[in-house]
């Protein structure tokens, strides 16, 4: 299948099969020692139709059991059990939940006893971290120094609520983590030429960047309309909460731009399924 890649001079993904199961990974986040991590694509499962083949979510209309096998493949294939997966309650908020090992399964082999959790913050080895995607921005944070792993959703709200700030403010809380020793990712979403806003959406973004920063968060359209640079402002996001800028690892890859290969729910017009990001420490 031909990727189609953001930048050539950029830094690329790094593309894994494995039992015929196609998954991404940050070459920065797999020299950390201890640590597990990926980013499903579409190519792999064996869900059929709007949904093929490797859908994540089990709200969106797909057979249950299809999904159920979407994920024991592809917990075979990075390596982790579906059992000690942890998943969120994405709702585009900036709440981020410390997960403890009473949480192990929430989402996939019990129902979750919390909603409303767009990030989540773990320093238990052998839980998964599991958020989900069609465009929006996955956030990976790994401190190697506390032995600590955060994983946030990031829409075009989250990015306003600054949740990627919000995530290592939580570390720091919980962990004690220094933003100096945190490795960040950027993941696999929606480019800036794909990305139409209006007006209010650009609005709430003057709002929270500082002006220096517009030229590179959106430009205007002759229809009124903006196109937002959502890797850029998590970018900027991620610095100013203290993160080294050579730790933070962008995704050179657009959901919208490779829809054959990636799900995006633009391209689609919302018929599709689920991509799923990961990140865990192994025992």
């Amino acid at each position: 299948m031909n990727i189609i890649w953001h930048d050539e001079q950029m830094p690329k993904m790094k593309v894994n099969e494995k039992n015929g199961v196609t998954y991404l990974t940050y070459p920065q986040l797999e020299a950390i020692p201890g640590v597990v991590h990926g980013f499903s694509t579409r190519l792999g499962g064996v869900s059929e139709g709007i949904y093929s083949s490797m859908n994540l979510s089990f709200t969106r209309g797909d057979d249950e059991s299809a999904v159920r096998e979407n994920y024991r493949l592809l917990g075979a294939a990075v390596g982790f059990a579906p059992e000690d997966i942890v998943t969120s309650d994405q709702t585009h908020t900036t709440n981020v939940r410390l997960i403890t090992a009473e949480d192990r399964g929430n989402g996939i082999t019990k129902p979750r006893p919390y909603t409303d959790v767009d990030g989540m913050v773990t320093n238990v080895p052998g839980l998964v971290l599991a958020t989900f995607y069609a465009d929006c921005v996955p956030l990976y944070f790994v401190d190697p120094v506390r032995r600590a792993v955060g994983l946030s959703h990031s829409g075009w709200r989250g990015t306003a609520g600054k949740i990627g700030a919000v995530t290592v403010e939580k570390m720091k809380a919980e962990f004690g983590s220094s933003p100096a020793d945190i490795y960040a990712a950027i993941g696999p979403s929606i480019c800036q030429d794909c990305y139409e806003v209006s007006g209010d959406v650009i609005k709430q973004f003057q709002s929270v960047f500082a002006r220096k920063y517009w030229e590179w968060l959106y430009y205007a359209k002759d229809n009124g309309h903006f196109q937002l640079n959502l890797w850029e402002a998590n970018r900027i996001i991620l610095m100013e909460a203290g993160i080294p800028e050579n730790h933070i690892s962008l995704p050179n890859l657009c959901t919208c731009c490779n829809p054959e290969f990636l799900f995006s729910h633009r391209a689609s017009k919302g018929r599709r399924g689920n991509l799923g990001a990961f990140l865990g420490l192994t025992d």
